[in-house]
């Protein structure tokens, strides 16, 4: 049987993706009109032999995030349980702290996941891969090709192009090391513990001998079960024989931002084509105009003289009027958007209003779309001084009145607004 385990982080992270993690955990957060976790539990659910979803994480058990695991075992039939950390233990140190979770039932494999990447799941192929590839008890991660630039943002695999096994792993290297980046999806056994237990016990031994080093306050336990997978895991096994890299063509994307967001919407949009053709809709006699791929949740009051898309998610009970204008956007629940106003690469947040003949515009973060390998930048806020151009983000319960234009900012929750913004963070 095998399992899968979601990592999912926890409030301190998240930081680019405010004021919309204010709201709701990031994992949780709507793209292509479901939450992100969504994506990944529907992956993992139409794996044969799938047992069981474990989410990994410091988010307080709310009550968000108790109804979404509710309803996703209801609709995939399958069980999913939360596990939390008593603090951010890092990718490895999180999966070792519930080892005996994971490996009870006594499954023969497990995937691990980052929540925060948009992909095809390939997962039925990894598995395929690994029964081809090495030993039985051989690990694999999943890759994609990257351009050279880009790559350094990401940990970068050389593999010996013969067998597919891993030669040298670098987490974010200062210079160009390889094209093929790390995806964040992992497919291990459970020989695994005995590696990441070598490396929980070095650090003891580190703790005892130099017991001061660093931060002198923190719980000698915490910091020895801080383990990552990329530094402190794959560097030491590449060049073993025990680690392979499944190279991905299809889409993939990390959603760091609330820009990529937008994107990664794009691509789960564009896929559902392929898995979900009833998410999609489509220009009907006494409905909106559309074009390209849009999602409507059905409870959403939409005039039929809006015209609405490409790349368009709209979420429950959202209302808009005459002559709306929205593309390469996502608008949260319960938003109005009035008579005539105009949407273009932006997140309209829960219950936020925009008025008549208002315009609302941000500037695409998308990749290069002339570089097949180019990935999306996370850019910082700002550059030397001023905010990066990119999406509009309203927060949750913001009002722009008529005929304004907001353009390239970021309005924090809970503003009314009376006048025009342009390159803003309105707080």
């Amino acid at each position: 049987m095998l399992k899968a385990v979601i990592l999912i982080g926890g409030p301190q992270k998240g930081t680019r993706f405010r004021p919309l993690s204010f709201e709701v955990p990031k994992p949780l957060f709507p793209v292509a009109g479901v939450p992100m976790l969504q994506h990944h539990i529907e992956a993992c659910a139409k794996v044969p032999n799938m047992k069981e979803i474990l989410l990994i994480g410091f988010y307080q058990p709310n009550e968000e995030l108790t109804r979404f695991i509710c309803s996703a075992q209801q609709e995939f039939k399958i069980s999913i349980r939360y596990l939390q950390e008593y603090a951010a233990l890092g990718t490895g140190g999180g999966i070792y702290h519930f080892r005996d979770q994971i490996l009870s039932g006594g499954p023969e494999a497990f995937f691990i996941m980052n929540a925060d990447v948009c992909s095809e799941f390939p997962l039925p192929e990894m598995l395929n891969f690994q029964k081809e590839h090495g030993e039985p008890s051989s690990f694999v991660i999943l890759g994609t090709t990257a351009n050279r630039k880009q790559s350094m943002n990401y940990g970068c695999i050389v593999e010996n192009q013969q067998t597919n096994e891993v030669l040298h792993y670098v987490e974010k290297p200062s210079t160009f090391v390889s094209d093929i980046i790390n995806c964040g999806i992992y497919l291990f056994t459970p020989e695994i513990f005995q590696h990441i237990g070598a490396v929980f016990q070095k650090n003891q031994q580190d703790m005892l001998l130099y017991p001061y080093e660093g931060d002198e306050q923190t719980n000698g336990w915490h910091r020895a079960e801080a383990i990552r997978l990329e530094q402190d895991i794959f560097t030491a096994l590449a060049g073993q024989g025990k680690l392979y890299v499944y190279k991905t063509p299809a889409f993939w994307s990390q959603i760091k931002s609330a820009g990529s967001a937008i994107y990664a919407s794009r691509l789960y949009l564009n896929q559902y084509h392929k898995v979900h053709a009833e998410r999609l809709v489509t220009t009907e006699d006494g409905g909106p105009r559309i074009s390209g791929n849009v999602y409507i949740h059905p409870t959403a009051n939409i005039d039929p003289t809006a015209v609405l898309g490409p790349n368009v998610s709209i979420g429950t009970g959202v209302t808009i009027g005459a002559g709306v204008r929205v593309r390469e956007s996502i608008i949260l629940h319960g938003a109005t958007l009035q008579d005539h106003s105009c949407v273009l690469n932006c997140i309209v947040g829960w219950d936020s209003t925009i008025g008549k003949w208002a315009r609302v515009e941000g500037t695409p973060s998308d990749p290069n779309p002339n570089d097949p390998y180019a990935k999306i930048d996370s850019e910082t806020l700002f550059r030397d001084g001023k905010l990066t151009p990119s999406i509009t983000i309203l927060g949750c319960n913001v009002t722009i009145p008529s005929e304004v234009i907001i353009l390239n900012s970021i309005v924090l929750p809970h503003k009314d607004l009376n006048r025009s913004f342009k390159n803003q963070i309105i707080l």
